[in-house]
């Protein structure tokens, strides 16, 4: 099964990545993580808002209807919506001058997980982090780009990849804690499919969702790891679905334009927009962290 996603908003950023539904808002938020910025949409795809920072920041998660967590380049940050005022929570790197955040997620136990790579998107040098309650951990060491976190909804699976490998791995996890429980395992080899995995998530029937940068296009994954249906878009870039609206039933999509050759942005005029696509089943609402 086939399906193509519409242009939504064409904000062509340079690496639009982290999209987030937030249902108290009823408000898509996403990044460019090259430009240091957030954006807010309405479902509509009309921009209501956005925020210039004077660092990397790549993710958030929900506190509260008017509080943000961001997974910024020097440690997770909270983030007023209404006034702007940041409030620093807990270092991550933030000495590392080498290193910023990427594709995090928050488990169903409000528990944040948390990647960083290297700047020059080359070298080894990210790691994976678990946040709840106020503790910070290390989950995984030594990643180049990490990428497609997110977790079964009842919590007891956490999805994962590092990028290069192109390989989307499984493990099982505490739903209390969203801590590991168990080794690491192949979900999906994508190496002989389009792209490699980027960011992910997980519907409501357990499928995981995955962007596949560099494949124009983003793959439902049955829990069995097999392929069930894609959805084609009009870019190469793809890096992060999103479920959204009102009943969690529009998919929305960041992609890139970073890198791409003069002929390929004529080719693709709308990489780093938005996309959207409304599909048959529900996603997940994201669960607020817990600080």
């Amino acid at each position: 099964m086939s399906q193509t996603a519409r242009l939504l908003i064409d904000t062509q950023c340079t690496l639009g990545e982290g999209p987030l539904w937030h249902p108290g808002r009823q408000e898509l938020f996403f990044f460019d993580i090259k430009e240091d910025t957030l954006y807010a949409a309405n479902a509509a795809g009309e921009i209501t808002n956005q925020w210039l920072f004077n660092e990397v920041v790549a993710a958030a998660a929900i506190v509260d209807d008017n509080t943000l967590v961001l997974a910024a380049e020097t440690g997770l940050k909270g983030f007023d919506i209404t006034m702007g005022g940041i409030a620093p929570i807990v270092g991550i790197e933030a000495s590392n001058g080498e290193t910023r955040t990427n594709d995090s997620r928050v488990h169903p136990s409000g528990a944040f997980w948390i990647g960083t790579m290297g700047k020059n998107e080359e070298t080894p040098i990210g790691a994976v982090y678990h946040y709840r309650d106020g503790t910070l951990s290390t989950l995984k060491s030594n990643i180049s780009i990490p990428n497609a976190t997110c977790f079964s909804p009842d919590g007891t699976i956490a999805y994962w990849s590092d990028t290069p490998t192109r390989q989307i791995m499984q493990c099982a996890t505490d739903p209390a804690t969203g801590m590991p429980i168990g080794e690491w395992t192949l979900f999906a080899d994508v190496s002989d499919h389009r792209g490699s995995p980027d960011g992910a998530v997980v519907d409501s029937e357990g499928y995981l969702w995955n962007a596949r940068w560099g494949g124009n296009c983003v793959v439902r994954h049955a829990p069995d790891g097999s392929i069930d249906r894609i959805v084609e878009l009009p870019v190469s870039q793809v890096t992060c679905p999103a479920f959204g609206g009102a009943e969690l039933k529009t998919m929305f999509i960041t992609t890139a334009n970073t890198g791409l050759s003069p002929e390929q942005r004529a080719n693709e005029p709308h990489a780093g927009s938005v996309f959207a696509i409304d599909v048959d089943v529900a996603g997940q609402a994201e669960t607020p962290i817990k600080l």
